[in-house]
Formats: structure tokens, C-alpha cells, sequence
């Protein structure tokens, strides 16, 4: 079944929602060289042995929601530029792409009795663009919605590519600009995956296998997925290695991926 352009929108929008943690923290700390292992070890291992992450998942986003977005904060010598620049970079076209459909699908504020008036200009499904007003020597700006953060506004944005129905508070999101929507968020995904090491890549490994001493061993890292990693043998059924065949090759998969990872340090160390 092909995947609507809104559908993709969604997914990755929520895919950059569920990094965003990762990558503000990873602003500071120093870049690390790419590993085979799919993520960070630690992030893959505690993936792999949580199925029940809905609660850790929502305290995570309740946190995020509530961060001041990167665009309004001081960035004094953060270790890691490109995932600061990332982040940078995801923000900006996410909260660009929320005014701009704001502007062509969400209802104006409607101007009725005060008190009205003021429930519809807060109502919490609205997207609020940034303004600015003169007040003599200065000016005060405000964020508007930007300052709830990238986890709201990549919440709102799903909305708009599923043409989510809130009252009349929305007009259904015209097709072209569905189109625009789906390649900021695969943009953003990119770009996040990319600064996190977590793009899909298969790589051979110089070691050898830890179970047969003879095959190649190669890694394809899930794409973003730790659940998708597998790593194979060349030497096929006959290696030793206490895991399934798949397709004539001996293959670790989930948790035997931490095994394989732990065999293959162990091996390094003998030959030290």
C-alpha cells in the first residue's frame, strides 16, 4: 500500500519529535565517530529491552514542550556544531512551515464579544505567528507559538498534513501544500538522523566473526530503526554462531546484536 504524502508527513514529524531529545542533547556533548552498533549503544540497548516506553516517551515530550526553542537561546561553545546547527536548521523550517499554513488554512480570529473573542484568539489548536510591535526606542517581540517549542509545532504540522478536523478552526490543507509539508519533514528527519549517526547505512567490519574466525561480518544499521539492524556472517549455516539462518547466512537480530557486539570486543581484547 503506498503511504499519502500527509501519512509520510506524520511519520516523519514524528520521528524528528522522538529524536529531538537525542539531539539536544547531543549539542552537548563532543561528536562521536560512527559505530556499526545501530544508535548509541546505550539508546539501542535501552530500546531493546523496553517495550512499555509510552510513559518515559510522554514525560519526555511534556519536557521538550516546555524547553525554550534553540532559536531563542544563548549558545555559548556548544561541543557539537553540526548537531547544533541541525537543530538550528529543523526549527526554523518547521516553525516557517507552520506560518505559512497557518496562514492559508487556519481561521482567522473572529472578532465578537470580548470574552469570545479572546477564547478564540487562545484557543489551543490555533498557531500563533511571531510579531512584532513598535514601543518607541524599541521593539518587543513575540514568539508566538514558536515559544512552546519543536515538539508542538511538529505536532501541529501533523495535524495540518492529516487535515485534521477542529472544529472550523481549519480548512482542509490544499494538496500542494501537503506536498510542501511532507518535504520539510522529510528534510527535518534527514537532518536529525544524519547529526545523530543514525542514517541507513551497511557497513563490512575489519574484525572478523567472533564464532567462526573466518567470515566477514556485515552491518546494516536499521535506518533509523533498531528493531530493522541485523548483521550477517559470510561464512553462512556453517558458522557456529548460536543465532537463526536467514537467506544462507547466519544473521543477529534485537538482543543477539548486543551479543555479536559483546564477542567481538571480547576478540579485540585477545589480540591485544
Amino acid at each position: 500500500m503506498t503511504t499519502s504524502p500527509g501519512q509520510q508527513a506524520a511519520d516523519d514529524l514524528a520521528a524528528v519529535r522522538e529524536q529531538w531529545g537525542d539531539l539536544l542533547a547531543a549539542i552537548a556533548e563532543p561528536p562521536r565517530p560512527a559505530e556499526w552498533m545501530p544508535y548509541e549503544r546505550r539508546g539501542f540497548l535501552d530500546q531493546l529491552a523496553a517495550d512499555d516506553r509510552a510513559d518515559d516517551d510522554q514525560a519526555l515530550a511534556e519536557a521538550v514542550v516546555g524547553r525554550l526553542p534553540l532559536i531563542l537561546r544563548e549558545h555559548p561553545a556548544p561541543a557539537n556544531l553540526r548537531a547544533l546547527d541541525a537543530a538550528l536548521d529543523v526549527e526554523r523550517e518547521v516553525f516557517d512551515m507552520c506560518d505559512t499554513v497557518a496562514e492559508r488554512v487556519q481561521r482567522p480570529v473572529r472578532s465578537t464579544a470580548h470574552s469570545m473573542w479572546t477564547a478564540d484568539r487562545d484557543h489551543p489548536g490555533r498557531w500563533h505567528v511571531p510579531t512584532v510591535r513598535d514601543v518607541g526606542p524599541a521593539s518587543a517581540a513575540s514568539a508566538g507559538s514558536r515559544a512552546y517549542g519543536l515538539h508542538w509545532a511538529a505536532v501541529w504540522l501533523e495535524g495540518r498534513a492529516l487535515s485534521e478536523v477542529d472544529g472550523d478552526l481549519f480548512a482542509p490543507t490544499p494538496a500542494v501544500l501537503v506536498d510542501q509539508v511532507a518535504e520539510v519533514a522529510r528534510t527535518a528527519r534527514r537532518r536529525v538522523e544524519g547529526a545523530l549517526g543514525r542514517s541507513a547505512r551497511t557497513l563490512t567490519l575489519d574484525d572478523p566473526c567472533p564464532f567462526c574466525r573466518a567470515g566477514r561480518v556485515t552491518v546494516h544499521n536499521g535506518g533509523g530503526n533498531p528493531r530493522e539492524a541485523v548483521a550477517t556472517c559470510s561464512t553462512g549455516p556453517a558458522c557456529p554462531a548460536p543465532v537463526d539462518v536467514e537467506r544462507g547466512r547466519r544473521a543477529w537480530r534485537g538482543a543477539d546484536l548486543v551479543a555479536l557486539w559483546v564477542a567481538i570486543s571480547a576478540s579485540r581484547q585477545t589480540l591485544d
